[in-house]
């Protein structure tokens, strides 16, 4: 019986060594491997910032001990926390909390998992009067749960973690903001308290000047000082373009608009409500109806649409098609509307209204390789066009529910991964994480700061043309089901628009900035000439505006240079005797008595060329 009982305990320990063994291997290679794949730093980096999130835990509850632990995890860029506080934390609670952190990580404490069985995590966490972590629990279907301890702080986790809090190296505690426990709005209003965490001090001071940059370059702020546009309490989430920022989405949409038509795309327009029936029909009632808005008509039900691809099915529909017509790229710069919780909204990065430059092409099976490839020289032409050289392509492939046969998919992954390869295309591929209806590629794009976007989407549509009974007559004199690939290449207009002030900081190229001409007189007496000169360049369709206000010339040059404004014409008695412009740019470039035909040629050239 004794050796029995020894060699259960000889077992047991040799167990415990192997865990311990397999966490310090983590851990070193966390600490000290720095060549590793993009793919591994990234979970080695979770693993540190999900390991900073429980040191926070436990500082928030030594200062506060009637908070109560909702969830933190680790995101992209740090990690969060939700708690359950009776006051409203502030930037020197932040201070505090990162002071008590600092002392935890003194302490070395060793990160140590324990399995408890479901009914005794539960009566484990009720006695530490922990509710959101029973709930927790209590949705969890596994017979046993697993909870992490470092000092006296315990938490319902599944980890991993780093070996010991002393690991924790370079930390910052960032901000507060509400969040609702579980992200439903009938549920109580936590505190959500945001961090980042590195493995060196370099790292962080590194992150942190990109934030400060990134402040710098806030839309919102841009938004309001170009007076491009502006949000309203009368309607939350929902952009108002001022003149300004139409002149410059005027801009996009006209190159969207001359680049598709080159490219044998037509252009269509659908309705924003139709009726439920239509949605139901394409799985959007099943699987989107949360995030949608509602009305009714006539006692019937209605939806304000969300995407723009039923209606161009119907579109496609109207009439019978040939073969011969294959493939039809029906086009759509559509107003859609999405709902979006208060508590995501951000300028126009996360809006409830906007448009979408959408497209859907209907071809034949044979037609997809071609016609993906075209897609993506499209969506790299004006990448390349907008200032955004710099991205990376994903691949994403058939999940575990969806729809459609073995060969279908594996023609239609076939399809888009020779295209990437005729076009000699790199990619990450993520395997099941394709949509249910088909797989797809998405185009991330990286700005000045080194942001990711994810902006363009080509996708291959099984399930569309089967709900909608779409087909075509094929060569043989039968119908056939038509391919569907949805593709949106910069996404939501807004959207990249935020994107475009952040990464050129306000300063627009020529091509698309809104006031691309000032012409200022030095004095009063020179408002005819410059008058003369602003209705030359207007009759080229150049954005101009004449300052000729009672200030000084030093003054409406600040003024010009603060909003960006690319070229600076000023008047004075030198240039009215001489019939000459003199130029400033807003990089501080002077050229005096230039012919302003001759001015007027090369600002054109530039607009035309898509040159700041």
């Amino acid at each position: 019986m004794v050796e029995v009982i020894f060699l259960g305990l000889a077992i047991w320990f040799q167990k415990v060594l192997l865990r311990r063994k397999r966490r310090q291997d983590m851990v070193e290679e966390i600490s000290e491997d720095r060549n590793l794949s993009e793919d591994k730093n990234k979970e080695r980096t979770s693993i540190l910032r999900h390991s900073a999130s429980h040191v926070m835990a436990q500082a928030v509850q030594s200062l506060y001990p009637q908070a109560r632990l909702a969830i933190g995890p680790a995101i992209e860029d740090g990690f969060y926390y939700d708690f359950d506080l009776d006051k409203p934390l502030s930037a020197d609670d932040l201070a505090r909390i990162e002071i008590r952190m600092r002392e935890s990580i003194a302490q070395d404490y060793q990160f140590a998992r324990k399995e408890l069985p479901r009914e005794k995590a539960i009566e484990f966490f009720k006695k530490r009067d922990e509710p959101y972590k029973v709930e927790l629990i209590q949705d969890i279907g596994a017979e046993t749960v697993s909870i992490y301890r470092h000092g006296d702080f315990v938490d319902l986790c599944t980890g991993p973690h780093l070996d010991s809090t002393g690991q924790i190296k370079a930390f910052k505690l960032l901000s507060v903001a509400g969040a609702y426990w579980r992200g439903d709005v009938k549920k109580k209003m936590l505190q959500r308290i945001y961090g980042t965490a590195f493995f060196s001090q370099e790292e962080l001071d590194s992150y942190l000047d990109q934030l400060e940059e990134a402040r710098k370059r806030d839309h919102r702020k841009m938004g309001r000082d170009l007076d491009l546009f502006s949000f309203h309490d009368e309607g939350p989430g929902f952009p108002f373009l001022h003149p300004k920022g139409m002149v410059v989405v005027s801009s996009m949409l006209d190159f969207w608009r001359e680049e598709h038509k080159k490219r044998g795309y037509v252009e269509v327009r659908t309705p924003i409500i139709l009726n439920k029936e239509l949605w139901i029909k394409s799985g959007h009632w099943e699987h989107y109806k949360e995030n949608m808005y509602f009305t009714k008509i006539d006692e019937q039900d209605y939806a304000v649409k969300p995407m723009n691809c039923p209606g161009h099915n119907l579109i496609y529909k109207s009439k019978q098609h040939s073969y011969r017509e294959l493939p039809i790229r029906m086009s759509e710069l559509g107003l859609v509307h999405r709902h979006e919780l208060s508590g995501v909204l951000h300028g126009l990065l996360r809006v409830r209204a906007f448009i979408q430059d959408d497209a859907h092409i209907y071809c034949l099976p044979e037609q997809v390789k071609e016609e993906v490839i075209g897609v993506i020289d499209l969506v790299l032409h004006l990448y390349r066009s907008f200032g955004f050289s710099d991205y990376h392509v994903e691949l994403s492939t058939k999940p575990e529910k969806c729809i459609g046969s073995e060969e279908m998919w594996a023609d239609a992954e076939g399809s888009l991964q020779e295209a990437l390869k005729d076009l000699e295309i790199e990619y990450k591929l993520n395997p099941g994480e394709g949509a249910f209806y088909g797989p797809k590629i998405d185009f991330h794009i990286r700005d000045c700061m080194g942001r990711s976007w994810q902006c363009g989407t080509v996708q291959l549509d099984f399930a569309m043309p089967e709900r909608f009974d779409l087909d075509y007559v094929g060569e043989d004199g039968c119908r056939h089901r038509p391919v569907m690939i949805h593709r949106a290449l910069l996404g939501s207009i807004e959207r990249f628009l935020g994107i475009l002030l952040e990464h050129y900081a306000g300063a627009l190229p020529l091509w698309l900035s809104p006031v691309q001409v000032r012409v200022m007189t030095i004095g009063e007496r020179f408002s005819e000439y410059a008058r003369k000169v602003e209705r030359r360049l207007k009759d080229e369709d150049i954005q101009v505006e004449v300052d000729d206000r009672n200030e000084s010339i030093a003054k409406k040059v600040r003024d010009a240079q603060v909003e960006k404004i690319p070229y600076m014409v000023i008047i004075g008695e030198n240039e009215v005797k001489k019939g000459s412009v003199s130029v400033r740019t807003r990089f501080g470039e002077d050229k005096r008595d230039l012919n302003l035909e001759e001015f007027l040629e090369k600002v054109k050239e530039k607009i035309g060329n898509k040159v700041s």
